[in-house]
């Protein structure tokens, strides 16, 4: 099986997440000039060890950090050396005495809320974390970086946050929410500003990805990740990241890319001794050649990658490396060398577990030595308070043994100062009660002249007052009054213009039917009564004469004559419906009513081509009714708006008729003389009309024609 190096970015984010502390730490106040050269060179030392740790110099690193953490007095330089050993412990994956540090800082910082003791409870909450993680508890883990990040929530830095984002996103990849892990990362992407940390982020995503099995994601990243060290030095992470590559291309089954990617790998692993990470390469490498059965170059890997684990002592590494060679002798057959291997893999167990206990041992040890000398100096103290206390008891019982001769001394003198003022008391109440006689005897003469003040007072402003009101009074009654008259004055008003209206119909009316009159009396005058005349003369010469040609002369006249009375008749005919569109004359009529009334009219009409082509004596029938219809809303119902909507459908003419007046009952009031009129109207036409009104409500009226019958089958001429 192949193993990605995980763990190195872990390791890698806990100093890029604690870089920044020795940082703050310079940022506050100097101490005194007499203490600052110690604590300067404290300072100085404890950071070093800081910068040498995941370094050859890491074991130096820890026992400076332990020997300042015993004889350092400030609290600022210890917090830093627990900090220094909790990294140093998660270094080597022990994740118990780690914890033990990361309790240790938080200890110390108690209850403090400066920023320094804050950011250094948010890197103990880290080291916690990682060292759950260690122990393989990631739950435990995770809820440690979730302390954190609640904590670098309330920090300034933007960068503190996204930094703990990341931890958390790291704890999920290892408990399996791989979805999750990516939208962590991908929020961390919000944070443009450290390219280093943008770096990171990519190397997180690719391990996700890879986690998924998603290996062609996986490795986009791991190149964008890359894109980073293009004009860099070499550096251990470039190392990683080449490896990581290498090894996606190994899962994809593409040997030869991921032999490449190593053997890049390889060179500036070695150059940065970035031992951990060289023997991981050379593994790889060994387990590529294996896969390819080129098993020489396969163990020529492996033990170079012995070698250097055997000199670093990585027990963890031999036991992977020994168990590589010992597969590579049985798919040999070299049984005899596969169970040499077998036995140093099951030594070096035998070891790591022998000196698992000699460290728990040691650590347990640790542990009770310094729970026995909080112990004691539990004890020193509180021998000391008690001391303090006895100290303290003493001189107050002698304060309190002065203080009562003081008392006593005072008591004489306030006995006699008591005789004293009891005889003044006396003599001052005698006094008191004159003067309360006096007093009282004054009060009860202001009280009357008060009283007979106010009474006065009161009769003067209650006249006034009183007269106000009854002048208020008459004002609305007078009020109330003219309120009425000029209610009854714009009830005249209305009326009137109403009135007004109808008089303006009646004479346009009028007007119209004198137009009439006067051009039928021509037509009678001028031709039929002209032919009249003319066959009464040709009748009399006929008579005399006896002419035959007369006679037909005047049967041709007699002819014209019908003529012209027969035209006259359809003449009388409005001439405006079959010069005009019927739709236009019904919505010129309705804009006139409007222009002339206070009404607003609207009129619609569909299909309106179809409409106008209607029997014109058919039109002047509806024309007439909707006139009927109009008189009656100006005459009765006080509206202000009347809609008109025509209808054609299925070969019925649909008229809508709607006013917003004040209504009446149908049963009532539908059998009126203009009522009447339209439904006389209606029958020449065979059509039918219904009435919806209701008091205040309006009126609509909706009528109903066969489009196809024609007004010249229901009316006769006599000729």
């Amino acid at each position: 099986m192949l193993k990605f190096v995980l763990k190195l970015f872990t390791v890698f984010l806990f100093f890029y997440s604690i870089g920044s502390y020795a940082q703050e730490e310079e940022k506050a106040t100097p101490l005194s000039h007499s203490e600052s050269k110690a604590y300067t060179a404290q300072k100085k030392l404890i950071s070093q060890a800081f910068q040498d740790l995941d370094t050859k110099k890491d074991r130096a690193a820890y026992i400076v950090s332990h020997k300042i953490l015993k004889k350092t007095r400030y609290r600022k330089i210890k917090l830093q050396a627990y900090i220094n050993l909790g990294v140093y412990f998660n270094e080597r994956n022990l994740g118990d005495s780690a914890l033990f540090y990361g309790n240790k800082t938080l200890q110390i910082i108690g209850k403090r809320n400066d920023s320094i003791f804050i950011q250094g409870k948010s890197y103990a909450y880290n080291i916690i974390a990682l060292s759950y993680g260690h122990k393989g508890l990631f739950e435990e883990a995770k809820k440690w970086h979730l302390k954190g990040l609640e904590i670098v929530k309330k920090l300034k830095p933007k960068k503190q946050y996204y930094v703990k984002l990341h931890n958390l996103a790291i704890m999920d990849i290892k408990l399996g929410n791989y979805d999750n892990s990516i939208k962590l990362l991908k929020a961390c992407l919000e944070y443009k500003e450290d390219p280093d940390f943008t770096f990171m982020i990519y190397n997180s995503l690719a391990n996700a990805y890879s986690s998924k099995d998603n290996y062609e994601v996986s490795m986009s990243y791991f190149k964008k990740a890359l894109d980073f060290f293009k004009n860099k030095k070499a550096s251990r992470i470039k190392a990683a990241i080449l490896q990581n590559i290498g090894a996606i291309y190994h899962l994809m089954g593409d040997h030869d890319k991921a032999i490449e990617y190593y053997y890049k790998a390889y060179p500036i692993a070695k150059e940065t001794e970035f031992h951990r990470a060289l023997i991981d390469i050379l593994t790889n490498i060994g387990l590529v050649y294996q896969d390819k059965k080129i098993y020489n170059k396969a163990k020529e890997s492996y033990n170079e990658a012995l070698s250097i684990s055997e000199e670093l002592g990585f027990l963890d590494k031999q036991i992977t490396i020994y168990n590589n060679l010992k597969e590579v002798s049985k798919t040999q057959n070299n049984y005899k060398d596969a169970y040499s291997y077998l036995k140093k893999e099951i030594k070096i167990k035998d070891s790591i577990s022998k000196l698992q206990k000699s460290k728990e041992l040691n650590e347990l040890e640790v542990k009770f030595n310094t729970l026995q000398k909080e112990k004691e100096i539990k004890v020193l103290q509180v021998e000391n308070a008690n001391r303090e206390l006895d100290l303290k008891n003493q001189e107050e019982a002698i304060k309190n043994l002065k203080l009562q001769q003081e008392i006593e001394k005072k008591e004489t003198h306030n006995k006699i100062l008591s005789f004293q003022n009891a005889s003044e008391k006396k003599l001052n109440e005698i006094t008191l009660l004159k003067k309360d006689q006096e007093i009282q005897e004054s009060k009860l003469a202001r009280q009357k002249s008060i009283k007979n003040s106010i009474l006065y007072s009161f009769l003067i402003l209650l006249i006034p007052v009183i007269g106000l009101l009854f002048t208020y009074y008459q004002k609305l009654q007078t009020q109330n009054e003219l309120n009425k008259k000029q209610e009854e004055i714009s009830e005249q008003k209305i009326s009137s213009l109403i009135k007004d209206q109808e008089l303006k119909l009646i004479k346009a009316s009028i007007k119209g039917q004198d137009k009439e009159r006067k051009r039928i009396a021509l037509e009678l005058h001028d031709s039929i009564g002209g032919n009249l005349a003319a066959i009464k003369l040709q009748l009399n010469n006929t008579v005399l004469n006896g002419n035959k040609k007369t006679i037909s002369i005047i049967n041709n006249q007699l002819d014209d004559t019908y003529e012209q009375v027969r035209n006259l008749s359809h003449n009388l005919i409005p001439k405006k419906f079959s010069k005009n569109n019927f739709c236009d004359v019904l919505e010129e009529y309705f804009n006139n009513i409007g222009g002339t009334t206070s009404l607003s009219t609207s009129f619609v009409a569909y299909p309106r081509t179809e409409i106008d082509l209607l029997d014109e004596t058919l039109q002047i029938e509806i024309f007439k009714i909707i006139q009927e219809l109009i008189t009656n809303t100006i005459k009765h119902a006080k509206a202000t708006s009347v809609e008109l909507q025509l209808n054609l459908v299925e070969n019925m003419i649909n008229v809508l008729f709607e006013d917003n007046g004040i209504g009446f009952n149908a049963k009532n009031k539908a059998t009126g003389l203009g009522f009447e009129n339209i439904k006389n109207r209606l029958k020449k036409v065979s059509g039918t009309f219904h009435i919806d009104s209701r008091v205040n409500r309006g009126t609509i009226i909706d009528i109903e024609v066969p489009a196809l019958t024609s007004i010249n089958d229901k009316v006769s001429y006599n000729h």
